[in-house]
């Protein structure tokens, strides 16, 4: 399930319709029991978006945003995962966090505290910011350029690698109770990185946990954010149109994986799908014209013009796409552009389907519709419910059978982490970058006779 933690749930959604009006995203209560259904319904993860910034692209200011609640106000998902954890078993936790928040050395220490209490169900979406307000907000004063900011990513990642799985080799941890021995020296490592971007001595002050690195997500479909998936990510978060921008993405991603060294199914590719879900056909599209009638011209521009980089407040909406960069979200126009039967698709159709559903109907409707996407080449769907986080219930009640059905959704789950779920494994194979920087064998724990197994 893909959702922020921010008052409308889906960006740019109204924050006040039906189905979204009953979560607060201020509640722990209330996350606490949109776990609970995500897990009986087996879905595999919940994914948040997040930024730290605010959209002021629209009209030069960030009114629209903070009047509509368009992705802000909006808290840090990464706090919610060990209580989420605690009233779960299996749901994973995917959060988005940019890599110019805080150093790689401070993500590491917090990311490995959460893989250990969650029994390594995280997962993290790798970030890089095209807000200027992000940026700013930590010291900047202008956004990087789009090949810079991948840049920075790729160090960030690779003193990230160098403390989670280089610090400590698997031997380190001794916990000998009888000698009063918990770490071998001999087995704790400084990194000492110094790069272009970052500065790191190490080691990391947090034993292995789990998966070590958490899964890890992008979302970037940009040409540097595909070179940058390929080499680095687990899973990767896409927006196609159509299954035939889809298809078009997979077999570009398979390809560009395989070039560096890796397999073409080590990265799993989940489409982003949205539906509106009823007890009938009738019962649906009552719901979406709800929806509908909620929805704000200028709430939706504000998202869009952030996430194009371009004001849409100076844009004639009916202009064609054409062959339109910018220097922010760049996979973002470019998928509307690679599903387009003709390359004209204007700026108001962009605008119009950005918050208009894949299907509305019902459970064998979306069934069909997720079966096509199935047939692109895809590995698994987010399913973002724009209609409100309230719309889970339904799809939980009416779709999940149906897709459990037709083998499209798994009806128990696997034993492990979350990458052994996925992957079969709880540690990142060795074709992926992280692995050069392993060292040593593994190690049993050793208990004092007649206590308890610690694990």
């Amino acid at each position: 399930m893909f959702t922020t933690n921010s008052p409308s749930g889906f960006p740019g959604a109204p924050w006040n319709q039906p189905q979204a009006a009953g979560h607060d995203y201020r509640s722990l209560k209330s996350w606490m029991e949109m776990a609970r259904e995500l897990e009986a319904a087996k879905f595999d993860a919940i994914f948040w978006a997040d930024h730290s910034g605010v959209y002021d692209t629209y009209a030069g200011s960030r009114d629209a945003a903070v009047q509509h609640a368009v992705q802000f106000p909006i808290n840090d998902p990464s706090s919610l995962v060990s209580a989420l954890a605690s009233v779960t078993d299996h749901l994973g936790f995917a959060f988005s966090a940019n890599v110019i928040q805080e150093h790689p050395y401070s993500f590491a220490r917090r990311v490995s505290t959460l893989d250990h209490l969650t029994e390594g169900r995280v997962a993290w979406n790798i970030v890089t910011s095209f807000q200027r307000s992000a940026w700013r907000n930590v010291g900047y004063e202008e956004v990087a350029s789009h090949a810079q900011r991948y840049k920075r990513a790729e160090e960030y990642v690779d003193v990230f690698y160098k403390l989670v799985e280089g610090s400590w080799e698997d031997r380190a941890v001794v916990r000998d109770f009888e000698t009063g021995v918990y770490a071998d020296p001999a087995a704790v490592h400084s990194v000492d990185h110094l790069g272009d971007f970052y500065r790191s001595a190490g080691p990391l002050c947090v034993e292995p946990s789990p998966q070590r690195l958490p899964v890890l997500f992008q979302a970037g479909s940009s040409n540097d954010g595909r070179s940058f998936a390929a080499g680095n990510a687990e899973a990767i978060f896409i927006s196609a149109k159509n299954p035939r921008g889809a298809a078009t993405f997979v077999e570009d991603m398979r390809a560009r994986t395989t070039e560096t060294g890796r397999h073409a199914d080590d990265i799993l590719i989940f489409q982003s799908i949205s539906c509106i879900i009823g007890a009938t056909e009738e019962e649906a599209q009552h719901k979406a014209e709800v929806m509908r009638s909620y929805m704000n011209d200028e709430a939706t521009l504000a998202y869009q013009s952030s996430g194009m980089g371009l004001d849409l407040s100076c844009v004639d909406l009916d202009t064609p796409l054409g062959d339109l960069e910018t220097d922010a979200l760049q996979g973002n126009l470019r998928a509307f552009i690679e599903a387009a039967p003709n390359k004209e698709w204007t700026f108001r159709e962009v605008v119009s389907k950005s918050l208009t559903p894949h299907v509305v109907g019902t459970a064998e409707q979306v069934a069909d519709c997720i079966e096509e996407w199935a047939a692109s080449g895809i590995d698994g769907i987010n399913v973002s419910f724009i209609n409100g986080p309230g719309e889970l219930t339904d799809f939980a009640r009416y779709a999940v059978p149906e897709l459990q059905r037709r083998g499209l959704m798994q009806s128990e789950y696997s034993p492990g982490t979350l990458r052994e779920k996925w992957f079969g494994t709880p540690r990142v194979n060795d074709r992926h970058p992280a692995a050069a920087y392993r060292s040593g064998t593994a190690v049993e724990f050793k208990t004092p006779v007649g206590s308890l197994e610690v694990s």
